[in-house]
């Protein structure tokens, strides 16, 4: 009890000293030391050569082939999963001496597979393999490793521009795992055609292979493999837009059911080709809602600030024909502000009613509307431009003549005026009459908002966005494995069991004490 007063008093002494200056020698003898030990020793990093940096490589290919081969083994999808996830980052280090080595470790020197592979990748790489990399072991068992090795070799022919040869391997591939037909091999068969239909896309030659997607897509279906049903759904709808078969684009849509399972990427590409479809249509509220979801679902990097740009030009213009003008911190955004130039002076345009500066924006952007494939939505949107213009009238004038209109809105003529602004009455744009008489439109006064309907209709928007978001948080929720629960359970028994044949013995004991005591 005594000690505790004395040890605050010696503390609050040394923090006084402290505060004058005088500090404790041990300390100063630390700082020195310490001080001391930082100037003589200097953090060195330890240069790789070029040789040790394709070693590493190597390496990290290896693991993959033992994250596949494990997943085979367990029927657990997220090692494969987790190694393909790792093919972005390993693209960037691949070259022809890299896979030519990693083919030999892996293949025999007789092997048909090593021949060919090597052919593709050219007489250099073959020339580079050593006798260290050479294997004197046959090839695995896993057809997982062998498929995974030409994706990659598919990949090095894309990044190189070896169009052809790389059409070629990817129609082996495909070939090799439709034969194969495991389900270890869902994963890689989804990348697989995703290049497959790449290579095609790039040569021109897309129209080719849509009887072997749409077979693929329905073997996929009938086996319940959600990554490359999804996968080969959204390349059969980029096969269509490609040569604007919207039409069959929207078959495919009411034909098929997009799996729940399907990863972020591969949703988000499937909600912008349905976001399209539905603004063709005129359906622009459904269209709104899925191209909100392709922006929500997508990364949010630099990686794919191209499909953020596309989904968000589409998203703009689907909010300025519904009404809506989109807000000024979306043009601002750093991976946008400069693709989306053109389309924030298109929305100035739609949001001031201007027809004169929608046209000139029109003429001056034309090309990148035509190339962005959105030049026959902006075009609608000049019916949205007069309304603007309309509404702006009736709310800054309670009378004004058609002429006045007709010049504002830089129309032709007052017959042309007076049908735009009865359309406009009829449409519920505005609250106005027209006086046929006289030649003028007047305006009624502005109804409190309020007490109208709107306010009820924007909260159940809301409140159903919140129980959407409610309902797949629950979908997405993970619970434990059947032989998780078959363990615990296992082990309750065992400690039941434990349990009672303790009570037996607490009880024989007893018994055995009331017999010593009689």
């Amino acid at each position: 009890m005594s000690e505790a007063p004395r040890r605050s008093t010696r503390l609050n002494k040394n923090q006084e000293d402290d505060s004058k200056g005088k500090a404790k020698p041990v300390d100063q003898d630390v700082e020195m030391e310490d001080t001391a030990a930082d100037a003589t020793t200097e953090p060195t990093e330890k240069v790789l050569t070029p040789k040790e940096l394709e070693a590493l490589v190597v390496a990290d290919i290896k693991q993959h082939f033992a994250l596949f081969i494990k997943s085979a083994k367990t029927h657990e999808a997220r090692f494969a999963v987790r190694a393909l996830r790792a093919v972005s980052s390993l693209r960037k280090r691949l070259t022809s001496h890299i896979l030519a080595q990693t083919i030999a470790s892996c293949y025999i020197k007789d092997d048909d597979t090593r021949k060919r592979l090597l052919g593709y990748l050219g007489s250099e790489a073959a020339a580079s393999i050593t006798a260290e990399h050479e294997t004197t072991v046959t090839k695995s068992e896993t057809p997982e490793v062998d498929v995974y090795l030409h994706l990659l070799v598919m990949i090095y022919l894309l990044d190189q521009n070896q169009l052809e040869k790389g059409m070629e391997l990817s129609n082996i591939t495909v070939k090799t795992v439709q034969e194969l037909n495991r389900r270890s091999l869902d994963q890689l068969a989804a990348k697989v055609y995703f290049y497959y239909a790449r290579f095609y896309e790039l040569t021109g030659r897309l129209s080719e292979i849509r009887p072997t997607l749409l077979n693929a897509q329905r073997t996929a279906t009938l086996r319940r493999d959600d990554d490359t049903q999804s996968t080969l759904i959204n390349l059969l709808l980029r096969n269509y837009f490609h040569y604007n078969l919207y039409d069959q684009a929207d078959k495919l849509v009411s034909k098929t059911t997009f799996p729940e399972n399907a990863t972020n990427n591969q949703l988000a590409r499937y909600m912008y080709y349905l976001g399209r479809i539905k603004a063709i249509q005129l359906e622009y509220t459904e269209s709104h809602q899925s191209l909100l979801q392709a922006v929500r679902k997508a990364p949010q990097n630099n990686v794919t600030a191209g499909f953020q740009q596309e989904a968000n030009k589409l998203l703009i213009i689907v909010q300025l024909l519904m009404g809506e003008i989109p807000e000024r911190s979306l043009f601002r955004q750093p991976v946008l502000r400069k693709a989306l130039v053109p389309y924030f002076q298109i929305t100035q345009a739609v949001r001031v009613g201007d027809l004169n500066k929608f046209q000139e924006t029109l003429a001056t952007h034309a090309a990148t509307f035509n190339a962005d494939k959105n030049y026959t939505l902006i075009l609608r949107l000049r019916h949205n431009v007069i309304k603007t213009g309309i509404r702006m009238i009736s709310l800054s004038y309670s009378r004004i003549s058609l002429r006045d209109v007709c010049l504002k809105l830089h129309l032709d003529s007052e017959e042309d005026a007076e049908y735009i602004v009865a359309k406009s009455i009829r449409d519920g744009v505005i609250d106005a009459t027209i006086d046929h008489e006289k030649g003028f439109m007047r305006s009624k006064e502005n109804v409190d908002i309020y007490s109208t309907n709107e306010p009820q209709h924007a909260f159940h928007q809301r409140i159903g966005f919140c129980l959407k978001l409610h309902n797949d948080s629950v979908k997405a929720m993970r619970f434990p494995l059947k032989a998780v629960q078959l363990d615990a359970a296992e082990v309750e028994a065992a400690r039941d069991q434990e349990r009672t044949l303790v009570q037996e013995i607490a009880e024989a004991d007893e018994d055995m004490d009331e017999d010593d005591d009689l």
